[in-house]
């Protein structure tokens, strides 16, 4: 488990200034001094959450899980996953983080229900899937972890998604159950550019571009983002190279039809060691 008491932010002490002496050293003491921070900051911030969040519908939803007959078990805990994200007796964490999808994972590993209809998930063997599943059923243990999750409709690709999972006990303490969330990295990286982008709402106005990347080893995670700024993206290699020279995190910029952009490189070890984002700025001309 990535502990949610780990350092907040190790770029402010031993990330590096790479730089030209021309173009965006602006946009580039703007990201170390600020989007790298608030982008660490975003993200144990929903870490956090999510973890709250789980526990709280294991609370909820511990009874929905004695239901005997089948049918009417996943129907009832679908429709109470549902409005578990919605008001007036939602539950706060999950109804403003990113999470995509919240399920109910019977005391075997199986998932009754998530809290949408089409559900791909019911019937899926997330207990075998997933030791961190196990664990909670087994142990009683909360938390999170990345975890590469499988394709459950022919055609689409596996997702790498930060699992959220937490016991469903019943007032005696039995383990009945457990509640499974999941957020993919394109989705994280989708609400980190989203709240740069509001957090700078005036300079945006002003022509500001911010944009946020993340990455898992050579894999990029976005939605979004524009097409041609997505080209430009460094890769692994060029990553790698950054962190050989400086570990803790490096800047860089690049000029693209006629415009200066600064990028920097940014891990994000709460999430896990090979995982990191990319935050792009250019300043108004």
């Amino acid at each position: 488990m990535h502990r949610l008491t780990s350092p907040l932010a190790l770029l402010v002490c031993v990330l590096a200034l790479v730089a030209c002496e021309e173009g965006a050293q602006h946009a580039q003491q703007e990201i170390i001094q600020t989007h790298a921070r608030r982008v660490q900051e975003i993200v144990r911030d929903d870490l956090q959450r999510g973890v709250r969040g789980v526990e709280q519908a294991g609370t909820k939803l511990a009874r929905g899980f004695l239901v005997e007959d089948p049918e009417r078990r996943q129907r009832e805990m679908r429709t109470a996953l549902h409005l578990l994200r919605q008001p007036p007796r939602g539950i706060q964490e999950l109804m403003i983080s990113p999470i995509s999808f919240v399920a109910a994972v019977d005391a075997n590993g199986i998932v009754v229900a998530r809290d949408a209809e089409p559900d791909p998930m019911a019937g899926f063997d997330a207990g075998e899937a997933f030791p961190m599943v196990r664990r909670a059923l087994q142990e009683g243990w909360s938390g999170y972890e990345l975890e590469e999750f499988p394709a459950l409709i022919p055609d689409q690709p596996p997702s790498q998604t930060v699992l959220y999972v937490a016991p469903a006990r019943t007032r005696d303490g039995r383990i009945v159950g457990a509640v499974l969330a999941g957020t993919p990295l394109w989705r994280t990286a989708q609400r980190v550019g989203r709240q740069l982008q509001a957090d700078q709402a005036s300079e945006i106005s002003e022509g500001l571009i911010l944009w946020v990347y993340l990455y898992r080893g050579d894999q990029l995670h976005h939605h979004g983002t524009p097409a041609d700024l997505d080209t430009i993206v460094p890769d692994a290699a060029a990553r790698n190279a950054g962190f050989a020279r400086s570990p803790g995190g490096f800047t860089g910029e690049v000029a693209q039809f006629g415009r200066w952009y600064a990028y920097g490189v940014v891990p994000l070890p709460r999430i896990a060691d090979d995982v990191g984002a990319v935050i792009f700025r250019s300043d108004p001309p």
